[in-house]
């Protein structure tokens, strides 16, 4: 049994948007964010994640499942654009597309579907 899709989702997310955000040590200018910048990228993870998952619970295509988790984390990516500020655009948007990317394929691919509730 694997995991249900919204799980895995929070998992992937989750995981992916830690290491994005620790990738920020690459650039010196943002050492005195780091906190700020590991946390947001975190968090925009679980909440795409989640979101991404609970989509292809429901919808099961891997054109809809990549499209929805491209822009589903576009749109997270873009709040944290609006606070960090417009300088960043690209260095927010392209690595949090990717990761829509990664997590809808991984939830179509590899998550449980949600079995029917007996009464």
């Amino acid at each position: 049994m694997g995991l249900s899709k919204p799980m895995l989702g929070l998992i992937t997310g989750g995981t992916l948007g830690l290491l994005d955000g620790l990738s920020g040590f690459l650039e010196p200018s943002l050492a005195p964010r780091m906190t700020s910048v590991i946390m947001f990228s975190m968090l925009k993870g679980l909440l795409a994640g989640l979101a991404i998952g609970l989509f292809s619970e429901r919808v099961r295509s891997m054109p809809w499942g990549l499209s929805a988790g491209m822009v589903i984390a576009a749109l997270l990516s873009l709040l944290v654009i609006l606070r960090a500020g417009m300088g960043l655009f690209w260095d927010i948007m392209l690595p949090g597309m990717l990761l829509g990317l990664l997590v809808g394929f991984a939830t179509q691919k590899f998550g449980r579907r949600a079995e029917a509730r007996s009464r």
